[in-house]
């Protein structure tokens, strides 16, 4: 299937409408207990069961708007999946709160293997979406692969030592927020490696 062009916003909704949703239905739900089978369930335990089946209608709908799911996308939602699944079925709040440290761990992880080898698999992914030089690309990957580890690192803390209420609140907004602020850093201080768009068409031809 090939990748069609969908509204900006069409795509904002179904790629921040899950996670949001997750955070309406746990402030809904965080006081509750629910029994199903003689087993109770937090209100936590709960929103997060619900949360895996809305992000994969979400992505299911993306996918048909777009023909296309990043890789990114697709790893999120098996890690979702698995763990979102272990918490409901073990009833254990932690799976759920752990997921965030192995997904932002594994890209640290995926990105360091990347630079070793001297690659950036950082452009692999958003080469098309953000043209750059190499030696752009290889700093970009550098520091966000020790970004990544510190929200990892951050997200231990967190729910470690803080409440549910907080880890819920800095996992639906804070490390959304830190990430784009983030990257909107980078790219401007990376703005000299950046490829104009008639740079990058010259370059094309003959």
């Amino acid at each position: 299937m090939s990748e069609k062009t969908i509204n900006p916003v069409v795509k904002q909704v179904l790629e921040l409408g899950p996670p949001l949703l997750f955070f309406a239905a746990y402030l809904w739900m965080r006081d509750q207990t629910f029994t199903f089978g003689g087993t109770e369930y937090s209100g936590f335990i709960i929103a997060a069961g619900v949360f895996v089946p809305i992000l994969l209608v979400s992505m299911a709908i993306l996918w048909k708007l777009t023909g296309k799911l990043s890789r990114m996308q697709v790893f999120t939602i098996v890690m979702v999946v698995i763990f979102g699944g272990l918490t409901v079925w073990l009833n254990d709040e932690r799976f759920f709160k752990i997921k965030t440290t192995l997904v932002y761990g594994l890209f640290a992880v995926i990105l360091g293997i990347g630079l070793l080898q001297g690659r950036s698999y950082l452009a692999w992914v958003m080469a098309e979406f953000l043209p750059m030089e190499d030696a752009g690309w290889m700093k970009l990957t550098k520091r966000l692969a020790v970004f990544f580890a510190a929200l990892a690192i951050a997200n231990e803390v967190v729910w470690r030592t803080m409440s549910t209420d907080a880890w819920v609140k800095i996992e639906t907004f804070g490390f959304p927020v830190l990430m784009f602020l983030f990257l909107w850093s980078q790219i401007v201080v990376l703005q000299k490696h950046l490829i104009e768009d008639d740079e990058a068409d010259s370059g094309d031809t003959p």
